[in-house]
């Protein structure tokens, strides 16, 4: 008897044993999920944000639907600032990947403005020319494009807004002039965006009186500005130069796996590169980014 009550304590033991060495595999094959950094606040307003853990469930646009979402935000930009709609919609294509880049998402920043030199609100870390850099975080889509149109207003790009407000093609051109962006294709790349999707219907033009009044509001307001930031009572808005990087295809690379790798659609990429067809060539040369 006592034999057999042995026996059976053995092989209870045994069958534990093998139910927690297969649970623990199971366990090592799926592992916890982690959860993202909590807000750290660091004094001063300002708040270090962590990437959102709903990231996952946030709407994923197509560049139609970029466009129908903001278009009507571009529009009153361009009534209060002078600014083509068109302009404004292309940039934010390029600049947040049709509102899907990591800075978009998480920080409702369309236009890469950084946070640098005053800025109060909340700041957004990721890494871009330099490690930990620094961007502005907005309540709202609406507040980015807002202070895009805001930072314009400076003497760089002053002689742009004496342009017709429907004028898309010299606001292209005058962009790269003045030295929003580094790579030359950039005024072509925005007129071809602009002109494949229609997007100068959103522009109207205005009458001489009206241009003339908008066109000494704006400059009155560049010099205030300017004061204002010299005199350090508002933050300065920073921001590198457009720079477009460019990818080298290698030997299995796809037009699906490199829009994947850089946070972009196959068709963004088609358009980038004025592509044809999906057939990729090792060695050719891909424009990935704004």
């Amino acid at each position: 008897m006592m034999k057999n009550i042995f026996l059976l304590i053995l092989l209870a033991a045994t069958l534990v044993s093998c139910s927690s060495r297969k649970h623990a595999r199971k366990s090592n094959r799926y592992p916890a999920k982690t959860t993202s950094p909590r807000p750290q606040n660091r004094g001063n307003g300002e708040v270090i944000v962590g990437r959102s853990s709903t990231n996952q469930l946030q709407q994923v646009y197509s560049t139609n639907g970029y466009i129908e979402r903001f278009k009507e935000i571009a529009v009153s930009e361009m009534r209060r600032s002078g600014i083509p709609a068109s302009i404004t919609l292309a940039q934010g294509m390029l600049e947040s990947a049709n509102g899907n880049s990591l800075l978009a998402r998480e920080a409702n920043n369309h236009f890469g403005i950084k946070s640098h030199n005053g800025w109060m609100g909340k700041s957004y870390i990721m890494d871009d020319d330099a490690p930990s850099e620094r961007f502005r975080v907005y309540d709202s889509a609406e507040d980015s494009y807002h202070d895009h149109s805001e930072f314009l207003k400076r003497q760089r790009y002053a002689f742009l807004f004496e342009l017709d407000r429907n004028d898309y093609r010299g606001w292209a051109h005058g962009l790269k002039k003045a030295g929003y962006a580094t790579n030359p294709k950039y005024p072509d790349l925005l007129i071809s965006l602009i002109e494949r999707y229609g997007l100068q219907r959103f522009d109207s033009p205005e009458s001489y009186v009206a241009k003339v009044e908008r066109e000494e509001t704006v400059q009155a307001q560049i010099v205030v500005k300017e004061k204002q930031e010299e005199a350090g009572t508002v933050p300065v808005a920073t921001k590198a130069p457009v720079a477009m990087k460019i990818y080298e295809v290698i030997a299995g690379d796809t037009l699906y796996s490199i829009s994947k790798k850089f946070g972009l659609s196959v068709d963004d990429l088609r358009i980038l590169n004025s592509l044809q067809s999906n057939n990729l060539q090792p060695g050719q040369l891909l424009l990935v980014s704004k």
